[in-house]
């Protein structure tokens, strides 16, 4: 062993020389040294027993089995003479387009690899060819990102080539590499996700199932239809170069892009992606979750399935069983709405829902929903990536306009106009036209006015407020002038944002500015008891001033008492905000206690067209209406039980950096002395009415409309309506 170890750091220190000198030949001796040094095992080693892997198993926070990771059926009867000449194809063209002319190791392809890893001081590139992978995962070598590994494996892989026909190695290979979704082997992954067996699969499907191999969840066709499409064609136009298939069979095969068999009929030429079987859990949402955050954390989806790991959650029960609740409650009853096109087709508009609960003090995840129906679509609405790519905030992202210009010593009750205002080409509008007068920030927050944050948002600056949205964990993309125009109507919630996100980024305000970084898991042990990875011990970072959180908590109260979710207080200190968008497309309530944090989202999907707005139960989608409705719930049942905790008691914000700063501000309405107390937690609760078209009252609401016709500002009218 230790001649072994003298040897392999002997071999880095050539190959780091290599790199130095940058020379072809030299790198290609020290490949060669390396397998000669290395010591060879004497024989090759039999395959690791698919039976003998453990499944990973995972606990809710009482310790209860709530999922097992397992793989799918390993039985499925599969020979080489089952496996059609396209499947083959696409895997070479996908994992290795010169399998057939190597020894079991790409020359070139491992020296560009080990080049970057010895820069980098650890593996960081890939360079495997299918003999290499399938020495990895089948005979012992491990999957520990270490170059020590990776000349292991690549001393095996040559001895495999010599060893085994090119046929055998192909076949052994595809008989245990992992497609995702617990499948391992091919017969496996063409029934989880075609229903049908190996041997019929086309070419299209062929190269579906070959995108996968490299990262399954990313390119999963079920979690991003539109990543695993363009995967698929990639892998298409591969083989096209590679003259594996003709011009005619790569154009019959792009012409027949991927479709969920979930969405119903597809409307032409299509790849159908079967529907999943249903998932061994009661919690499928929340371990989709789980799934992904792991396969990042980890490095390796495989561990999952293969690894034995005992995986503690952060699942609260309690509250995942409120949260489901909720979301049947409140889409019992909301049909699809049929829409007719120009061209005769019919499109049906679903109503999804989710709900996300996070823990502000440690930022562990309680709760999630991500959609209507999992077994229908599992598009996880709750999160970004994956195929979903969020959903606007609406006037939900007020609060952080509102950060911003407290940490620019703007206070709470200053006092901005809220009447109209034209910038540009760019009029907002507030809801139903109302107009105000002078008001404070804090008023202006309660009523949602929209002419007010956007008066505010010219003050702070468009870039500074998307920082501060960012630093609390939005992950916004900067402001793009050709995009975005001014900016400023972000102020009104244009950009898109997810549920987790949102529950997150809320509840820094509840812990004074400390941001704790979501999480779903609190340990994660190895089959030894080893500790894998540990969530427990959260280290939070404060990315706001303890003032600025404490004042935002201290103003979104007033919403909940006597603003646009006014009767939606739950009974203890809360705070929150309502967001609606254009013509009511979507709507979200974000709110929450010094305990936990929650965001309900309620939207079509697809979403109609402009300027069609369809009523829900007779009622319009707002932020005030459905949305708060179910967070209440939630909350009430969710924390029943739970000791009843208060907010901090904000400090005075700071004064600003100069009075030329405070000259330059626009949106200030002429000064006026207006006393403006902190509202209370209390309060009486009413039933909401219709928004009133005349200003005034403090349950109206607002939205806006822009018309653009020039490059500097938005393009299209955006309204963000609010209730």
């Amino acid at each position: 062993m230790a001649r072994f170890r003298r040897t392999t750091k002997l071999t880095q220190l050539a190959i780091a020389l290599a790199v130095v000198l940058a020379t072809p030949v030299t790198a290609a001796g020290v490949v060669l040294a390396t397998q000669l040094f290395v010591p060879l095992p004497a024989v090759i080693p039999d395959p690791e027993e698919l039976e003998a892997i453990q499944f990973s198993q995972v606990y809710d926070v009482n310790g209860e089995l709530i999922h097992t990771y397992q793989q799918f059926d390993q039985n499925i009867p599969v020979s080489p003479g089952d496996i059609p000449e396209v499947l083959k194809e696409a895997v070479i063209a996908a994992e290795d387009r010169n399998f057939y002319g190597h020894s079991g190791v790409d020359i070139r392809g491992t020296l560009r690899a080990l080049v970057t890893d010895v820069r980098e001081g650890e593996l960081a590139q890939g360079g495997s060819t299918i003999t290499q992978q399938l020495a990895k995962n089948a005979y012992g070598i491990g999957s520990d990102r270490t170059i020590a590994r990776k000349l292991r494996e690549a001393v095996l892989a040559a001895q495999l080539d010599r060893s085994l026909s090119k046929e055998q190695i192909l076949f052994e290979y595809l008989s245990i590499v992992y497609f995702g979704e617990g499948a391992y082997g091919i017969g496996a992954a063409a029934d989880v996700y075609f229903g049908k067996p190996v041997n019929i699969l086309n070419a299209s499907e062929a190269a579906t199932l070959a995108g996968l191999i490299p990262a399954p969840s990313r390119y999963n066709p079920r979690a991003d239809l539109a990543l695993a499409e363009s995967r698929r064609v990639r892998v298409l136009d591969t083989m096209l170069e590679e003259e594996l298939i003709t011009p005619q069979e790569w154009q019959e095969a792009v012409d027949a892009p991927l479709w969920l068999a979930s969405d119903g009929p597809a409307p032409g030429p299509h790849t159908l992606v079967a529907t999943p079987t249903d998932e061994d859990t009661r919690y499928p949402w929340f371990i989709s979750y789980l799934t992904r955050y792991l396969a990042d954390a980890l490095g390796d989806e495989d561990l999952l399935y293969r690894g034995g790991l005992q995986i503690f959650t952060t699942l609260d029960p309690k509250a995942q069983v409120a949260a489901e609740a909720v979301t049947f409650a409140t889409l019992n009853g909301i049909d699809p709405v049929v829409r007719t096109t120009d061209d005769g087709a019919e499109v049906a508009h679903t109503m999804q829902m989710a709900v996300t609960a996070v823990e502000p003090p440690t930022g562990f995840v309680r709760a999630m929903v991500g959609g209507r129906d999992f077994g229908t679509d599992q598009t996880n609405i709750a999160l970004k990536g994956a195929g979903s790519i969020g959903r606007q905030a609406g006037s939900a992202f007020k609060p952080f306009v509102l950060a911003t210009a407290f940490e620019q010593g703007i206070r709470p009750d200053e006092v901005y106009s809220g009447g109209p205002l034209t910038i540009g080409d760019y009029s907002p509008q507030n809801y139903a036209g109302a107009v105000y007068g002078a008001m404070t920030l804090r008023s202006a927050m309660h009523r949602s006015v929209n002419t007010t944050f956007v008066r505010l948002m010219q003050d702070v600056g468009p870039d500074e407020a998307v920082a501060v949205a960012n630093r609390l964990g939005l992950e916004i993309p900067e402001i793009d002038p050709a995009r975005d125009g001014s900016g400023l109507s972000i102020a009104l919630g244009s950009r898109e944002v997810s549920g987790l996100g949102m529950a997150s980024a809320y509840g820094t305000f509840a812990t004074d500015g400390v941001r704790m970084p979501p999480t779903p898991v609190v340990r994660v042990f190895a089959p030894d008891g080893n500790l894998v990875l540990d969530r427990s011990q959260p280290e939070g970072e404060q990315v706001l001033e303890e003032a600025t959180a404490d004042n935002v908590t201290d103003v979104l109260e007033g919403v909940l008492t006597n603003g646009t979710a006014s009767g939606k207080g739950i009974g203890r200190p809360a705070a929150g905000k309502t967001g609606t968008t254009q013509d009511n497309r979507d709507s979200w309530f974000v709110g929450y206690t010094p305990t936990l944090s929650a965001s309900v989202f309620m939207g079509w999907n697809p979403q109609p067209p402009l300027d069609v707005s369809y009523r829900v139960k007779g009622r319009a989608l707002t932020g005030g209406s459905f949305p708060a409705e179910a967070w209440q719930d939630f909350m009430v049942a969710a924390l029943d039980g739970v000791p009843v905790t208060d907010f901090s008691e904000p400090a005075p914000i700071r004064d600003v950096a100069s009075e030329e700063i405070q000259r330059e501000r626009r949106g200030f309405a002429p000064r006026a002395p207006m006393a403006g107390g902190s509202t209370s937690a209390g309060g009486p609760y009413v039933v909401d009415a219709e928004p009133p078209v005349a200003p005034a009252p403090t349950t109206t609401t607002s939205s806006t409309t822009t018309t653009s016709t020039t490059t500097t500002l938005p393009s299209r009218r955006d309204l963000f309506d609010d209730d």
